[in-house]
C-alpha cells in the first residue's frame, strides 16, 4: 500500500503508521518466553519460573519494547518507501478516534531535509586574499628562536633595568591597608617589556637597580581575571633583588646546529624557516578564503531550516560551552544555565551552512577521494621530525580520518566556488595574516 504523506507546514510531514494486533501480540510472547527461560526469581529454580508469573512481571515492559521496535521499523519502512529524507527524531502518538479491527494506528509527525537551490554563482565576487613570506618575516622568526635560547648574565649593582632584563624582585599588594591573596610573592622573575606584568607594574620597576625599593600604586582593569581585584586599585612596595641582562646566541653555524640543521649553515636554517613559514601561511591563507567562499555560499542559497536539526546542534554547543566552564574549574558547570538564545544564530548559521555545502558535494561530486585524504595527510605530517609517525596515527584512528575528509570536501567546495565567483586578488602582508586567530 501506498504511503500517504501529509504536509503539515513548510518541512514538518505527517504519516500514519498501521500495525496488526496479531503481530505486536506473538513478538511480545515471544520474547517473554525467551525471557523465561533465564529469569532468576525468588523461589523458582532458572528456567522453571511460570510464564503467568513472567508475564505478570515483565508483561509491560516487554510490551513496552515491543511496541517501540516495531512503531520504529514501520516509520523506517514507510520513509524509506516514500523517499524520505528524515531530519531528527519523529514524534509518534497513538492516533485519535477508532482504529480499525486488529490494527493500531498511530501518526508520527516528523521533518524532512529541505530543498537547497543555490542561486548563480557567477554573479557573486570573492575577495581572495594572497600573502608572501618575506626575509623580513624570517627575520623575526630567527629573533624568536634566538630569544628562546637567551642566557642571563647579572648587571652591575648601580645598573637600572630595561627592556628585555630578567629582574628578580620581592612584592607586597595592599588594598585599602590590608593584604590580599595573591598580591604576595618572593624572588619573583620576569621579563622587562615582555608583557608578562600589567603595565604600570612593568613601568614602576624599569629603572629601577639592585637593592632599591619603590611604592606606587596600580589599578587593576576591569576584566582582570582574578575578579576580587578587577576593577580596584592596590598599593605595590617591590623590592629588586637582581637585574641581569639578556645574551641573545648569534646567528650562525652554532645556532643552527641547534636548531636541528644538519648541516649547519645560516643558509639552510633560512631555507627551513621559510619553508615552515610557507606551509603556515598556506593554510591560514586557506582558512580565510574558505570563510569568505562558505559567506557567499550561504548568501546566495534558499532553504528552509529543520528545527530538529536546529535544536541538536543548539544542544551540542550548549554541552561543549559547559564542558569548557568545567575546564575552566567552574562549580557545578554541567548544570550551568545557558539559555539557548545565546547560540541560536550560530547554530542556524551552522545548519544553514552544513545542508548547504552537502547539496553542493552531492550535486558537483565534490566527495574526498582517497588521493587526496592522503596527500592531506601526508602536508599535515611533513612538519613533524618523524612523518611516518603521524601519518600512521591518523589512518589508525576513524575519527581523526572523518575530520581529515570534513577538511578536504571542504577544500574542494572552496576550489569548486573560486572557479565560479569572479575573484579578485588582495595582498596582505605576513604580520597581518599572522595577526589573525
Amino acid at each position: 500500500m501506498a504511503v500517504t504523506v501529509e504536509t503539515l507546514e513548510k518541512l514538518e510531514r505527517k504519516i500514519t503508521l498501521s500495525l496488526p494486533v496479531n503481530t505486536i501480540k506473538s513478538e511480545v510472547d515471544a520474547r517473554l518466553k525467551k525471557l523465561a527461560r533465564t529469569v532468576k526469581m525468588d523461589g523458582f529454580r532458572p528456567g522453571k519460573v511460570p510464564m503467568t508469573v513472567v508475564t505478570q512481571r515483565y508483561g509491560y515492559s516487554v510490551h513496552y519494547e515491543v511496541m517501540n521496535d516495531k512503531v520504529g521499523e514501520a516509520f523506517s519502512t514507510a520513509a524509506n518507501e516514500a523517499k524520505l529524507r528524515v531530519a531528527g527524531q519523529p514524534r509518534i502518538s497513538e492516533k485519535e478516534g477508532t482504529s480499525p479491527e486488529g490494527e493500531m494506528l498511530f501518526d508520527a509527525v516528523f521533518e524532512v531535509f529541505p530543498e537547497v537551490k543555490i542561486g548563480d554563482l557567477a554573479s557573486a565576487s570573492i575577495e581572495k586574499l594572497t600573502a608572501d613570506v618575506s626575509d623580513a618575516a624570517i627575520d623575526k622568526t630567527i629573533d624568536i628562536l634566538r630569544k628562546q635560547r637567551r642566557t642571563f648574565a647579572q648587571r652591575a649593582a648601580d645598573a637600572p633595568a630595561q627592556d628585555g632584563d630578567r629582574a628578580t624582585i620581592d612584592f607586597e599588594g595592599k588594598m585599602d591597608g590590608e593584604p590580599f591573596v595573591g598580591g604576595k610573592a618572593e624572588a619573583y622573575q620576569f621579563l622587562v617589556g615582555e608583557g608578562q606584568m600589567l603595565k604600570e607594574f612593568e613601568d614602576a620597576v624599569r629603572g629601577m637597580s639592585s637593592g632599591e625599593s619603590k611604592t606606587f600604586p596600580l589599578n587593576f582593569p576591569a576584566d582582570y581575571h582574578g575578579k576580587d581585584v578587577a576593577g580596584k586599585q592596590a598599593d605595590f612596595l617591590v623590592t629588586v633583588k637582581k637585574v641581569e641582562a639578556a645574551h641573545l646566541p648569534e646567528v650562525n653555524e652554532a645556532l643552527a646546529k641547534s636548531l636541528g640543521i644538519v648541516d649547519g649553515t645560516v643558509e639552510a636554517l633560512r631555507a627551513d624557516i621559510k619553508k615552515n613559514l610557507d606551509r603556515e601561511v598556506k593554510f591560514r591563507l586557506l582558512a580565510r578564503n574558505k570563510n569568505a567562499v562558505m559567506d557567499v555560499l550561504v548568501a546566495n542559497a534558499e532553504l528552509d531550516l529543520p528545527n530538529s536539526s536546529v535544536q541538536s546542534e543548539l544542544e551540542r554547543m550548549i554541552e561543549g560551552a559547559r564542558a569548557d566552564l568545567k575546564q575552566r574549574g567552574v562549580k557545578d558547570a554541567d548544570k550551568a544555565p545557558i539559555p539557548e538564545e545565546i547560540f541560536r544564530p550560530q547554530a542556524e548559521k551552522r545548519v544553514r551552512l552544513g545542508l548547504v555545502v552537502a547539496e553542493l558535494v552531492r550535486s558537483n561530486e565534490l566527495q574526498a577521494k582517497p588521493e587526496q585524504l592522503k596527500a592531506h595527510i601526508e602536508e599535515l605530517a611533513a612538519s613533524y621530525e618523524k612523518p611516518q609517525d603521524v601519518v600512521r596515527w591518523y589512518l589508525s584512528d576513524n575519527n581523526r580520518m572523518a575530520e581529515v575528509e570534513a577538511v578536504v570536501i571542504e577544500n574542494n567546495v572552496t576550489d569548486f566556488v573560486l572557479g565560479k565567483v569572479k575573484v579578485s586578488d588582495k595582498s596582505i602582508s605576513f604580520d597581518e595574516l599572522m595577526a589573525q586567530n
